[in-house]
């Protein structure tokens, strides 16, 4: 049984309209937009944002952990990324007698920097237009299933070629414009990363959920990580013996500061944008799917807080958890207000209509392109209850931990029953599970999940029809008269997924006996009966409607760029790396309210003064040394600069991208979009849309007179 994560919103396109903030460019492309960058202020060439010639700040730019990005600051292998990104390694080596999350971490030499298991980086080799080497044997004529398997066919050939020409190269191969081009991505992978900074959360999440999406804000959100490699500074495992990488490009720092229409770029590996689904999915979206999963994840942010509040093992165990729950949920809320207040839907309805009146011009477009709006809408129609479905598969079923944890169960119980089976292939697959399973129970704790437990099962009887749903659930719930914790309880109490101890019994010498002691667990048949019923009535329908929307994405976007011939287009966010540019710049959010583009220390002070506001406690020496103004070289007009806001297009995966000035120096570290800005994923918005950045002075500050790691900035290149 397999995992599916939702990708109902397909990704998108947007059309360039002279507004210079938006869009996320590919780099190799960047002669298009340079001349217009240049225009801004800014002073360097298109060479010095991307050469496979020469070092280039692409160079100095990695993605982290698959799903941030960082920046070298030193030519001794040095990142900076955010205390958000890196708050798994933080937390991940806190107990209650290191409490690094609490605390903060500093290692003040070498020997100090802490290992990170698991946590690689990714540096951009080069990037290359392969559209011509995928299609290859690409025909109209084609079954669709034909198409896919043929450019996978050639993905997995291009792809094998290209990493054999380096050690530790990984390729990967992108659509762009739903499949109309693709494009090549050659990394260079390092797994050898070290912690080596990083502010308490007082500082590094100050404001917390309460400030999370919004702007003033005031979060000191970095943290710091060491690339290591071997002596000939190559990729290499985890070794003592590993040396600091020498990187080919590191990023100057400026302590000049920023003002107001400052020139900006933001270089990253922004995740995932939808800019040209259709209203009707649009609708789909602000009246359904987010609806749903903020209440859902609403819930479960209630019983972490219960918990967490009360407990500090506990607070410890689920920081990490809480973050991304969290983080997701609020967006949602910004992004839904945010859509509604565009008048989002009535905005792609009009663009549909100029397509469907241009397609109407020639029996040709009319051919091609005539009947896509009506087979837009008929799709979605059947969509929309399916999708419903598969939120609830995914934030309610799944987001049990226990349930979660046994459906990862599924292949080595699949491998022990078999009458010969492949032992190599079922001791791998054990090991990764006893591998994971530690980490699910240093991690897990059996009172929350099981409140999580009952409140979700709750939910998914309460809103999903009853020919939806698993037969067990109606009969579960008329045997508990509502009483779902009560019921909740009593099947943890029988699992022996709830026991760590049994588990890692029954592991040790697991054989096909004692894997149908984990077949018939109750836990187990949770997740077993879900998946049955997600496989038997919605899968193969909701896929199928899927890969007929992807296709029509293809040819609506293929439209779209022939009706417009004269825009520039940039292919939606998909993980790879991109680069955006706008200005510094403040912005008026309501009637009556006028945001400045900075925020400093004092703003902090006078949020501290908030009573009974948990996430506006900032730690004792912070005060300390701002009632002393003890700032140092930091200070700026009686204060310390903190953060800063820009007119650059960004999005998740964005978290951690350096911000640079025209002089192709690091200003900030990008971390956040405005609550008014989170709808930039479906629709930009240039009086709305600002990125939130941590002004790199203050980070400095934080490392130099807060830490006392001075020693770090000795290191770094500091422009003064």
């Amino acid at each position: 049984m397999r995992r599916i994560i939702i990708t109902a919103l397909l990704s998108a396109l947007f059309v360039f309209n002279g507004i210079a903030d938006e869009g996320m460019w590919l780099p190799m492309l960047v002669g298009k937009n340079i001349k217009e960058m240049q225009r801004m202020g800014f002073k360097l060439t298109a060479d010095d944002i991307y050469s496979v010639n020469q070092s280039s700040l692409k160079d100095a730019i990695v993605q982290f952990g698959g799903g941030c990005t960082a920046e070298l600051i030193s030519a001794e292998g040095l990142l900076i990324t955010n205390h958000h990104c890196g708050f798994s390694q933080i937390q991940a080596h806190s107990s209650v007698d290191h409490d690094y999350l609490t605390n903060g971490f500093w290692a003040m030499s070498r020997q100090e920097e802490l290992p990170n298991p698991g946590l690689t980086v990714r540096f951009l080799v080069r990037m290359e237009d392969v559209t011509a080497l995928v299609l290859t044997g690409v025909t109209p004529e084609m079954k669709e299933s034909d198409r896919q398997s043929k450019l996978s066919d050639n993905i997995r050939e291009l792809s094998k070629k290209v990493e054999a020409e380096g050690v530790g190269y990984k390729a990967v191969v992108r659509p762009m414009y739903y499949g109309n081009e693709y494009y090549l991505f050659l990394y260079e992978e390092f797994s050898d990363v070290r912690l080596v900074g990083a502010p308490p959360v007082s500082i590094g999440k100050f404001g917390g959920d309460t400030d999370n999406w919004v702007w003033p804000r005031h979060t000191g959100d970095f943290s710091m990580f060491r690339i290591y490699a071997d002596k000939d500074n190559k990729p290499a495992p985890y070794s003592a013996s590993n040396v600091p990488y020498k990187p080919k490009k590191h990023l100057p720092i400026s302590m000049k500061g920023i003002q107001e229409d400052d020139f900006t770029l933001v270089y990253g590996f922004p995740g995932r944008t939808q800019q040209f689904i259709t209203s009707h999915a649009v609708e789909m979206l602000i009246n359904q799917s987010n609806p749903h999963k903020i209440n859902l994840r609403n819930t479960r942010l209630s019983i972490f807080n219960h918990y967490s509040e009360a407990n500090d093992t506990i607070r410890i165990q689920y920081a990490s958890k809480h973050a991304r729950v969290a983080n997701a949920w609020k967006k949602w809320i910004g992004e839904t207000i945010g859509l509604r207040r565009l008048d989002a839907v009535a905005k792609k309805r009009e663009l549909e209509n100029m397509f469907t009146a241009w397609a109407s011009k020639s029996p040709e477009l009319q051919n091609k392109y005539g009947d896509l709006m009506p087979t837009f809408k008929r799709l979605y129609n059947e969509l929309t209850p399916l999708s419903l479905i598969v939120d609830y598969r995914n934030e309610a079923v799944y987001a049990v931990e226990l349930v979660d944890f046994a459906s990862r169960f599924d292949r080595v119980i699949a491998e022990a029953v078999k009458p010969n089976r492949d032992n190599e292939a079922f001791e791998i697959a054990k090991n990764k599970l006893v591998t994971y399973a530690r980490r699910f129970y240093k991690d897990f704790n059996i009172n929350v999940d099981v409140e999580v437990f009952a409140a979700m099962l709750k939910a998914y009887h309460e809103q999903i029809p009853a020919g939806y749903q698993p037969e067990f659930l109606g009969n579960l719930h008329q045997s508990c008269q509502g009483n779902w914790l009560q019921l909740a309880g009593e099947f943890y109490s029988q699992s022996v997924f709830a026991d760590s101890v049994r588990v890692f019994t029954l592991l040790n010498d697991l054989d096909s006996t004692s894997a149908r002691h984990f077949q018939a667990d109750n836990i187990y048949g949770v997740y077993a009966q879900f998946e049955n019923q997600y496989i038997d009535k919605v899968e193969s329908r909701y896929y199928q409607i899927s890969d007929s929307l992807n296709i029509l994405y293809r040819t609506y976007v293929g439209g779209l760029m022939r009706m417009q011939a004269d825009k520039r287009f940039f292919p939606d966010a998909n993980s790879t790396m991109r680069f955006t540019y706008g200005r510094v710049g403040g912005f008026e959010p309501k009637d009556g309210v006028v945001y400045s583009h900075y925020t400093t220390l004092d703003g902090i002070i006078e949020k501290s003064t908030q009573a009974n506001v948990p996430d506006y406690v900032p730690p004792v020496k912070l005060i300390d040394l701002y009632q002393k103004k003890d700032f140092g070289q930091y200070a700026v007009n009686g204060t310390v600069p903190v953060a800063f806001i820009g007119t650059n297009h960004t999005t998740g995966g964005n978290s951690g991208s350096p911000v640079i000035d025209a002089n192709g120096n690091l200003i900030g570290v990008n971390f956040d979009r405005c609550w008014e800005s989170t709808m930039s994923d479906v629709m930009f918005d240039p009086n709305y849309c600002r990125n939130i950045a941590l002004d790199i002075r203050y980070a400095l500050f934080v490392i130099d007179k807060f830490a006392g790691a001075g020693h770090l900035l000795n290191e770094m290149s500091i422009v003064r």
